[in-house]
């Protein structure tokens, strides 16, 4: 069963790339006490997500920190160097970067997506959630092919 409106975001370790390489960053410290619009990418460099949805995101993020959000989180099941050069591509610095390499969190909310149809192996379902202080106070997940429900327009709305 995956994660729902209601629920406590499942401890986890995230990694993102620095100019010194690759750091943890822990789930608590993203979501404890903050307001997070948090959206996960199949993959990074993929047409949608760089396309699409990200760029959403990079365009509206002064907008959708103006309604309260501390931090703007993409993820991933790609790794810290993958994120890390995805974000140089898409001008993407005001977007906290999450590489969940080993896909850990997204089984832990159980949106794991079987891309080895596609020679990708497991990744992540496309969804964006907003939570605060750990809560999940808004939840979309995309229907395949879709992005719509957790657009930067869909967060906007959401705040």
């Amino acid at each position: 069963m995956s994660i729902q409106v209601g629920d406590t975001v499942p401890a986890a370790t995230f990694k993102v790339m620095t100019e010194d390489g690759p750091k943890d960053v822990l789930s608590t410290d993203l979501f404890d006490g903050k307001k997070v619009v948090f959206f996960a990418v199949p993959g990074a460099f993929t047409p949608g997500c760089s396309l699409t949805h990200l760029p959403g995101f990079v365009v509206q993020s002064d907008a959708i920190k103006a309604k309260g959000a501390d931090t703007i989180a993409c993820m991933a099941v790609n790794d810290a160097f993958v994120m890390g050069s995805w974000s140089k591509a898409q001008n993407a610095e005001e977007i906290l970067m999450l590489a969940d390499g080993n896909g850990e969190f997204t089984r832990a909310i159980g949106l794991e997506m079987d891309g080895t149809g596609f020679g990708m192996g497991m990744r992540c379902r496309r969804f964006g959630m907003i939570v605060e202080d750990g809560t999940v106070t808004y939840l979309g997940v995309e229907a395949p092919g879709e992005i719509k429900v957790s657009s930067a327009e869909a967060m906007l709305e959401h705040l």
